[in-house]
């Protein structure tokens, strides 16, 4: 049946099987997916915008922790509050609070990035902490070594690797206030 049916569809003047005429198959009618509707805030709780500022200016040159404090760092002359991740070129906003709140999904930044970095320098505020060594092991699969120590330490690494012009990145939680 389906062969009379192509034979009939030939014979009534069509081109490779398809008749061209008033009467269109539905299939041609139809040019792509039609979307009436976009989503907005209202459509999903989790809808969030997001914005990324990029922050270093030169491409060749490495970025350069010029200070630290319990408000945040100064970064190649840009004030940055809070955690920070330095990806060069970039200096982006770190969403933890303390090293408990590094996991996975909080470093996922640092090996979905291409190229791929070297070296992460995870400064943990005003001590060294231990980390979850699930979380080192899961990096150090992807291929990247991981520096853990406390944030004055972890800057002073991080612009040791990179005037070596190595592919390094940092997460950084500024150390608290110093009390006396």
């Amino acid at each position: 049946m389906a062969a009379t049916g192509c034979a009939r569809l030939l014979s009534l003047g069509s081109v490779h099987g398809l008749r061209l005429g008033s009467r269109a198959l539905p299939v041609l009618t139809r040019i792509g997916p039609v979307r009436h509707h976009r989503l907005g805030p209202s459509d999903d709780e989790m809808y969030q915008r997001t914005t990324v500022s990029v922050m270093q200016k030169e491409a060749d040159g490495g970025s350069i922790i010029y200070s630290y404090s319990p408000r945040g760092f100064n970064i190649d002359g840009n004030k940055v509050f809070g955690p920070c991740a330095i990806i060069p070129p970039a200096v982006l906003q770190w969403n933890v609070g303390c090293h408990t709140d590094i996991t996975v999904e909080s470093l996922s930044l640092f090996y979905l990035i291409e190229p791929r970095i070297e070296i992460l320098v995870l400064g943990t505020g005003g001590r060294t902490e231990r980390l979850d060594p699930n979380v080192l092991a899961f990096l150090k699969k992807k291929g990247i070594a991981v520096e853990v120590q406390d944030t004055p330490n972890a800057c002073a690494t991080f612009n040791f690797l990179s005037s070596e012009r190595r592919i390094t990145a940092a997460a950084l939680i500024p150390p608290p206030e110093q009390t006396e």
